[in-house]
């Protein structure tokens, strides 16, 4: 009976641990480099700034602004470079604790459509109505001037003089003028003040979130623009914009079109000043 080792326990220990998984910012500097692309590049394609290129390589999400527009620059960054983007997503929502739930567009503005509208006077209605009271006036004056005429007749029958009787003429009513409309048209647009910037931001081809602020930081509006809705900013130094789904949406700055070929799904950050339209 031998009381060394025995021959399984000589064998040599071998650690079968899995290889760590690498890093969602380091797939996707490997991959721009084995495209032969630089972050200049790769910015200037995807309209990412540089700054959160470096950032996202360096698996720092902090300056995407939150989680949403993380994977949105995710997207963006692996397509550019030949990358499938699912996974890093799935991998990004395992690290930062999931995908949340969609929260339903329709609770956000359920405060909004109950807000009564205030609604001002309906000078159409009140114009019926005066021409409805005009014309029974008229008439009835009519029928009176006939029972008139018809006594007058008969005073003439008998050798007396008619009493002539004067109708009253009714007064014209002066037509108001109609409340103006809280949103400035495009010729106004087009007119906007030099030292004001103008931005109107219009969805035609479908909905998408925006944010604006003003230069001092201040919520103009963050929500929902359906599509065929449209909104119009002014400040006196600059606008800051955050548009959720940029192909969608169709922007003026200052009375002029801005021509940028915005990609479908592409979250965009601009800022617009006087002497734009420039994106910033």
């Amino acid at each position: 009976m031998s009381l060394g080792n025995s021959p399984e326990d000589e064998r040599p220990f071998h650690d079968e641990s899995p290889e760590p998984r690498i890093s969602v910012g380091r797939a996707l500097q490997q991959a721009r480099i084995a495209a032969g692309l630089t972050v200049d590049e790769v910015s200037s394609a995807t309209r990412v700034r540089i700054a959160i290129v470096h950032a996202i390589e360096a698996d720092d999400f902090a300056p995407c602004g939150g989680d949403v527009y993380a994977r949105g620059h995710l997207r963006t960054l692996a397509r550019a470079v030949h990358l499938d983007p699912e996974p890093l997503i799935a991998q990004f929502d395992a690290e930062h604790g999931g995908r949340p739930a969609p929260t339903p567009a329709a609770p956000l503005f359920e405060a909004e459509r109950i807000r009564p509208e205030r609604r001002g006077p309906n000078w159409t209605a009140a114009m019926v109505a005066a021409i409805v009271v005009v014309i029974g006036f008229v008439g009835f004056t009519a029928f009176k001037g006939g029972d008139d005429g018809s006594d007058a007749k008969s005073q003439v029958a008998d050798g007396t003089k008619p009493a002539v009787s004067k109708s009253a003429k009714p007064r014209p009513k002066k037509d108001k003028p109609a409340a103006p409309s809280g949103e400035p048209s495009d010729s106004a647009i087009a007119a906007a003040p030099q030292d004001k910037v103008t931005v109107q931001v219009s969805a035609p081809n479908g909905r998408s979130w925006i944010s604006a602020k003003d230069h001092n930081g201040r919520m103009l509006f963050d929500g929902l623009l359906k599509k065929g809705e449209s909104k119009t900013f002014q400040d006196t130094t600059k606008i800051n914009l955050i548009l959720g789904d940029a192909g969608a949406i169709q922007l003026y700055v200052n009375g002029k079109k801005i021509e940028d070929d915005f990609r479908p799904g592409a979250v965009e950050r601009l800022t617009y000043t006087k002497g734009d339209p420039e994106a910033g």
